[in-house]
Order: structure tokens, then C-alpha cells, then sequence
């Protein structure tokens, strides 16, 4: 595919320390990308050399070694920063992925030709309150996800889209998703596929009892609220990561984010529909790194 796409000169190259082989494969493209005169750093998602050269944009590429968890976890890094992502699939499904583990060397050859792409995928915005104030704020690529925790017992969920209700869901969970989240847990739950160049804001309940059981698909520039109302335990999770506990009262605001994250794309652009059938082929039982 003809590009113009920019040439990188200074990469950040992220291993998953968990998956073996990782660490070799990650130095063994830092020195690739040496040998063509990039300037490269390397290391985990973690650690501060490798977080503060993108915060600061001291990079013009992340590369990422693992699995869709990693490659969310790189999005929620650089989206803001408006740093690019390219993923290496040393992991299982990976929707987000672009490059399996035995092709990488092809592949950033054409990255350090300038022949790809950049795919722009939309973030949502999380905000969590406890009366007036502010208790944290998330920018998540995927979902967050308001539910019972570790209890047996349901949670009510009162659900407001632009200040006007909706309704209250009684339900193990209510996610709110992005079209990149509606290939994961939104899609589990029963939600429909979204293309990943919409912006839409997903809405789908999870297990709801003598609640409203449908999805619904909400313009980029709504806005949700979703207020807890319970006697026991009740969480809050961004991209599977681990809860925060809420209280009754408590609210959960959710918008489309000011950022979006850039995918390197090597595929013709039609290639959503063609990962989508043979990833979903797949019998695979766990979840990706």
C-alpha cells in the first residue's frame, strides 16, 4: 500500500515481562531499529524512563510486545499524547493487534519506510463522583464497567443519557463501551459489533433482572450518568483493570474522550471485517496479556 505516512526516528519498544520470550524479542527490534539509525528505548509500560519519554513525547512510535491487554494499556499511555502504537501479537485473540510475533521484521521495515497508516479510535471519558466531588477520572479505550464486585446480589443502576432518565437497571453490571469495546466484554454480554472508525458510545447490561435487556448505541456526543444504589458492595473497572469499590449515591459520568488512540495499520483498511471472522473462529478459554 502507498503511504506517506511519517518515518519514526525515535521508538519506544515495551516488552510483557510475563510472556517468555518477550524481553529478547523487544531487544532484539531495539537493535533493528539501531542499526537504522532510530533512536530506540525499551522497557515495560511501567517503568519511568519508558512512561516519561512518551509523556513528554520524546517519541514519535510506541511499539508493543504481548496481547490486547497490552495494547490497552499502551493506548490509555499514549492516546493523549497522540504517540502511534504498533502491536506485536505475543498473545492469544487480539483484536487490537496488527503483527504476529513471525513477521515483525517485515513488517517495521515498512514502518521505517513510512508505508502504512494511522487508524484513530475513540476513548471514553470516566469520571467518578461522591457528591461534589471528584473522586477519579479516566481516559479508557475499551469500557468501564459499573458493577456488583465480588457480592452475589444485584446492584440498582440508575441510568440518565444528557440529564433526561433512561432507566434504573437492576443487573450484575452495566458497561458503557466504545466500537473497540464492543468486540470485548460488551460483545459476551450480547452487545452488537461496531465498526472501530464510529463514534458511539455502547450501553449494554449485563445479566439484568425485570430491567431493560437491550443494547443501546449512543451519539459520540452524549453524555451518561450512572448513579449506584445498593447495600453492599459495588465496583468500578476501566479496561478489566482492578476495581475501585463505590458507595451508594455515587455517580459515574461517562463521555467520549478529548483523545483517541492511533493504531499503525499495514492492512488495507477493509481488514476489520477479515480479522473479525477468523479471530472469532478461535475457541480460545483465556484472556489475552
Amino acid at each position: 500500500m502507498n503511504s506517506r505516512s511519517p518515518i519514526p526516528r525515535r521508538v519506544a519498544v515495551c516488552s510483557y515481562q510475563r510472556i517468555p520470550g518477550s524481553v529478547e524479542l523487544a531487544e532484539a527490534i531495539a537493535a533493528r531499529l539501531e542499526t537504522a539509525g532510530v533512536h530506540a528505548v525499551q522497557g515495560t509500560l511501567v517503568e519511568p524512563a519508558l512512561r516519561s519519554a512518551v509523556l513528554n513525547r520524546e517519541v514519535d512510535l510506541l511499539i508493543a510486545l504481548g496481547g490486547d491487554g497490552t495494547m490497552l494499556r499502551a493506548g490509555q499511555l499514549c492516546g493523549p499524547q497522540r504517540v502511534p502504537v504498533l502491536g506485536i501479537n505475543l498473545g492469544h485473540i487480539g483484536f487490537l493487534i496488527e503483527v504476529e510475533r513471525d513477521r515483525w521484521e517485515p513488517a517495521l521495515e515498512r514502518v521505517l519506510a513510512g508505508d502504512y497508516w494511522l487508524e484513530s479510535r475513540m476513548m471514553l471519558r470516566v469520571t467518578w463522583l461522591q457528591g461534589d466531588r471528584r473522586q477519579g477520572e479516566w481516559d479508557v479505550l475499551n469500557e468501564c464497567v459499573v458493577g456488583r464486585g465480588r457480592s452475589v446480589r444485584l446492584v440498582e443502576l440508575v441510568t440518565e443519557i444528557d440529564g433526561t432518565y433512561l432507566t434504573t437497571y437492576a443487573a450484575d453490571a452495566l458497561i458503557v463501551a466504545t466500537p473497540t469495546g464492543s468486540t470485548a466484554y460488551a460483545l459476551a454480554a450480547g452487545g452488537p459489533i461496531l465498526p472501530p472508525d464510529l463514534r458511539n458510545i455502547l450501553i449494554v447490561p449485563v445479566a439484568p433482572h425485570f430491567s431493560v435487556d437491550r443494547a443501546v448505541v449512543l451519539h459520540e456526543g452524549s453524555t451518561v450518568r450512572i448513579t449506584v444504589h445498593t447495600d453492599h458492595q459495588a465496583t468500578l473497572s476501566m479496561d478489566g483493570q482492578t476495581p475501585v469499590d463505590l458507595q451508594d449515591g455515587d455517580r459515574v459520568d461517562v463521555r467520549a474522550g478529548d483523545h483517541g488512540v492511533q493504531f499503525v495499520r499495514l492492512q488495507d483498511p477493509g481488514y476489520f471485517y477479515h480479522d473479525l471472522r477468523s479471530r472469532m473462529r478461535r475457541n480460545q478459554t483465556h484472556g489475552d496479556a
